[in-house]
């Protein structure tokens, strides 16, 4: 059932597609709202010419498309993480019930695999992100990013298809434990990237000083080996630190040339897509926005959080595409290199409820999950629900 204030396009002016707030960062959770105070840590040193992302184009605003054609599946509780298959069915967690689903890609059939032990929901934690493995053929790995009573940890199980249902998950392997956790911002994607690496979004807790403490796994983007190691070619060779100065990291996506791109939950002022480069520094919280700072890197896109308040991204069709959850509602960014070649256009606005997580389905097609049932929407009948997307 779609929600009758719903408009099909939202097409933004420049300003408008560039701005945004999240009180409590959107993120889904309904626990208190955000500290206020910031740390004064000390910044990096300039990034290097061409580093920095250029302000949004001031042109026209881009002119693609973005159609439901079908829904896959209703009836999901607080989903969070999508994994696809190789057969096309997908994996989806539960956020609050700890649970892993497969959902037949065709049908639409849910099958419960079972429960990841240890997972502790509570405000905006539980279980979230999922990745397999790039070896998943071989050796059959789902990897999770949860919340326990102690800390946020990426674990990985094995999903053995051949046990009966409820049963099929193995004992979680904890490959990275002593993320931060918070009642708030406590990330939570994960993805491999292009290099096979394992990448992770991490939330400061709402302790901003973290995000700027180097020390600290929080409000991070954190690059590791499968087995949760440092990697040859991280800005510290002893250290999954990839890049910082992150306030609440949810998305994560490469694109054609292999340019990782992350969305991020601002406060009050400017939710941000920023390329992301290792050993960065993007300012959080001494800089929201494009601050023009010497030391932080600026987004490449921003939004008031009344629009966005962004989740999961994809990248198809040559440009990113960025699940929001206040702004319920789909934003495109097209790219022109390491930059937006036009302005933000909006869809789905208000159709859905809130969007959380935007996976690629192969070529120009897209799979949505909506997140009303995370607290903090207003379910309809049929929420939560996966939407199968064709974009151009």
């Amino acid at each position: 059932m779609q929600r009758p204030a719903a408009t099909a396009v939202l097409a933004v002016s420049a300003a408008a597609a560039l701005v945004f707030t999240t009180g409590c960062s959107g993120g889904g959770g309904g626990g208190p709202t955000d500290g206020r105070s910031a740390a004064s840590p000390a910044t990096s040193p300039p990034a290097s010419p061409g580093s920095a992302a250029s302000p949004s184009p001031a042109g026209p605003p881009a002119k693609g498309t973005a159609k439901v054609v079908r829904t896959l599946t209703e009836g999901l509780k607080s989903p969070w993480g999508l994994a696809a298959l190789p057969d096309g069915d997908l994996l989806v967690s539960s956020r609050d019930e700890g649970t892993i689903t497969r959902v037949d890609g065709e049908s639409g059939e849910q099958t419960v695999l079972g429960s990841v032990p240890g997972v502790a929901p509570a405000g905006e934690g539980g279980l979230m992100g999922l990745a397999l493995s790039p070896s998943y053929a071989s050796d059959h790995l789902v990897y999770a990013y949860f919340t326990t009573e102690s800390d946020n940890r990426i674990a990985r199980m094995l999903y053995d298809e051949k046990k009966p249902a409820g049963q099929q998950l193995g004992a979680p392997d904890t490959v990275l434990r002593g993320i931060p956790k918070g009642t708030v911002h406590n990330g939570g994607r994960i993805a491999f990237g292009p290099d096979k690496m394992l990448y992770a979004g991490t939330g400061e807790t709402g302790e901003t000083g973290l995000a700027q403490d180097k020390a600290s796994l929080g409000g991070k983007i954190l690059r590791m080996t499968p087995d949760g190691q440092p990697v040859h070619g991280n800005p510290s060779a002893d250290s999954v630190v990839y890049s910082w100065g992150h306030r609440n990291v949810q998305g994560l996506a490469w694109d054609a040339d292999k340019r990782l791109w992350a969305a991020e939950f601002g406060q009050n002022t400017w939710d941000e897509l920023n390329a992301i480069r290792p050993g960065a520094n993007y300012g959080w919280p001494e800089a929201e926005g494009k601050a023009g700072r010497s030391g932080f890197v600026d987004p490449v896109a921003e939004w008031k959080p009344a629009e966005a308040s962004p989740s999961g991204i994809a990248v198809a069709e040559g440009s990113v595409w960025m699940a929001g959850l206040r702004g319920e509602r789909l934003w495109r960014v097209p790219l022109a290199g390491a930059e937006p070649s036009a302005q933000p256009q909006a869809f789905l606005g208000e159709e859905y409820g809130r969007l959380r997580t935007v996976l690629s389905a192969g070529g120009n097609r897209l799979w949505l999950v909506t997140s009303e049932t995370d607290t903090r929407g207003t379910p309809e009948p049929g929420d939560d629900k996966i939407l199968l997307l064709e974009v151009t």
